[in-house]
């Protein structure tokens, strides 16, 4: 049946009508999202660059905070930043591009590429490096990376850091995230191609896809409208620590800004550099040796929030964070790049993409007032999957969440059975099931039930109580690798420490001479010469024992 013809006056209002509608919806979450990041990023400190587009079209665009606090220069939309590790996508659509040609399969032995890399047996492929479920050790959760951070490395060089390593397990076995294995895809890309990854990065990527502010990392060319990048320190804030930018390489070297990032998704959106059968395998997850579906597939991970499907990746390098989120359904994408390696730009970048999807998170301004009945009512132990256990405690009238192993963070009720985690997108549901108390914990990337058990939460570690001028004698800087500090600062007669470019946290006298952190699992025992006087501490952490020398 032929359709009937539209007038072209009703054509026109059509029309009207959808812009009118997408300009209403950009005005109705602006004020929100403005709300939240000068809020997180307000005037004189590091900021952020924020995009949010619809249908490919930005409908919101802004910065906050500086750019660089030295020269006083306040952050612009169109500012470029590291964007740390959102370079594997990069590296993993580079890879699945030269699969298309025929120049490589997934499903290679990497000693095809490097026939010296000593795989132990094992057989390692190129599938196993982009879903991080290889075995080998990264080198970033190696001591040496930050002793190494501002020596240049050829890519062999660097590979060299970490071949010689234990494996963490078989191919396969497990997911691990891991640097390693995107220093070895982009040597892979560079066998394959004949080119550098730099050269094909830019010249199969950046340049036919208009992204005329996106780089490979470099601290000696002029990079016009660099944000500059920044940590925090307990004085405010400082200039970030150098790294040589051949150390993140494939795995983390690109710069960009957030109008090139969504070139780069519509280009993913449309299939211009890879096929649709190349992109379902990079956004789908992917699996174990034993079928189990694993959120991370090439580059690219799973998320959910607020019950939409959205896929993700984030980045972290000195002195920067990003994160960036694309939902397929609703056709919206978020992208959030900070130059300050101190903040949460991953939550902020969370709230604003549930805000563009119309599906805003609760706050911990909604929690309620629950009586002790109802309070005490979930407490105790659950059971998840991976023999993770979580303590549901009550500490002077407020519910806490406590991981075996990790920090107690308070929760907050949104109702008598469903709770709240401050600043982060998890939540717990609790329910009962057959007499059977049980919890829904659900985060972006995946959803677990625990089932009531009757084990003991952790003890309370003791602590004894010092002088301030007992604790005094504790007071300065040690070096635990050069360029890496940990600074001891003292308020009363409490002792904190600050490791470079991270957070200050309280330490906690157990006896004296010896202190834990509670933020994380890790004890600190100070050491004295035969005088008495400290020349230096050990520091406990992971399994592994590391000495830093006091040096002021």
């Amino acid at each position: 049946m032929k359709k009937p013809k539209i007038p072209q006056p009703f054509l026109l209002l059509l029309f009207l009508s959808t812009i009118l509608n997408a300009s209403l919806f950009a005005q109705s979450i602006e004020d929100d999202i403005s709300a939240l990041a000068s809020k997180e990023y307000p005037e004189g400190g590091p900021g952020v660059s924020i995009l949010v587009a619809k249908n490919g079209k930005p409908i919101y665009k802004e910065a906050f905070g500086m750019a660089s606090i030295e020269l006083n220069v306040a952050m612009k939309p169109d500012n470029v930043f590291e964007i740390g590790s959102i370079t594997k996508q990069f590296t993993a659509i580079a890879v699945l591009m030269l699969k298309e040609q025929g120049k490589l399969k997934l499903e290679d032995d990497i000693t095809k590429f490097l026939p010296d890399y000593p795989t132990h047996g094992k057989s390692i492929t190129i599938h196993h490096l982009l879903n991080h479920t290889s075995g080998i050790k990264s080198y970033t959760d190696m001591p040496s990376f930050i002793q190494e951070a501002r020596t240049d490395f050829t890519p062999q060089e660097l590979i060299d850091t970490f071949k010689n390593e234990p494996m963490d397990f078989e191919p396969g076995e497990k997911f691990r995230y891991n640097n390693s294995g995107y220093i070895l895809l982009g040597y892979i890309i560079e066998k394959a191609s004949g080119e550098t990854y730099e050269d094909f990065i830019d010249n199969h990527i950046f340049k036919p896809l208009g992204m005329s502010s996106s780089y490979y990392g470099s601290n000696l060319e002029i990079i016009m409208k660099r944000a500059s990048g920044y940590q925090q320190v307990e004085q405010g804030f400082a200039n970030s620590n150098y790294i040589s930018m051949t150390i993140p390489y494939a795995a983390g070297s690109l710069m960009s800004t957030t109008t090139d990032l969504l070139k780069w998704q519509n280009a993913l959106n449309s299939y211009k550099l890879i096929t649709n059968a190349s992109y379902e395998l990079a956004i789908h997850g992917s699996t174990l040796n034993n079928g189990e579906h694993i959120d991370y597939g090439y580059g690219l991970s799973e998320m959910t929030i607020q019950g939409s499907q959205a896929i993700s990746h984030g980045g972290g390098i000195f002195g920067y964070t990003t994160m960036g989120i694309y939902f397929p359904k609703e056709d919206i994408f978020v992208s959030a790049l900070s130059n300050c390696s101190c903040k949460n730009v991953t939550g902020l970048a969370n709230k604003i993409a549930a805000i563009a999807i119309g599906k805003p998170l609760p706050n911990v301004k909604d929690a309620i007032t629950l009586n002790e009945t109802q309070l005490n009512k979930w407490l105790g132990a659950y059971q998840f999957e991976n023999d993770i256990v979580r303590h549901i405690t009550l500490d002077e009238g407020k519910l806490y969440s406590q991981r075996e192993g990790s920090t107690k963070l308070p929760i907050f009720p949104l109702s008598e059975n469903q709770y709240l985690f401050e600043d982060v997108i998890y939540t717990y549901d609790f329910f009962e099931e057959d007499g059977v108390k049980k919890v829904t914990f659900k985060s972006p990337s995946n959803t677990q039930i625990g089932i009531f058990t009757n084990k003991l939460p952790p003890a309370e570690r003791k602590t004894i109580t010092l002088t301030e001028k007992e604790i005094e004698p504790y007071v300065g800087k040690y070096e635990l690798m050069p360029g890496f500090i940990l600074t001891f600062t003292k308020n009363g007669n409490k002792l904190f420490t600050q490791a470079t470019g991270q957070p200050q946290f309280e330490v906690f006298p157990e006896s004296k001479d010896t202190f834990f952190l509670k933020v994380v699992e890790a004890k600190i025992i100070f050491k004295k010469d035969t005088q008495g006087k400290i020349t230096s501490l050990d520091l406990h952490q992971n399994g592994v024992i590391q000495n830093a020398k006091k040096i002021e």
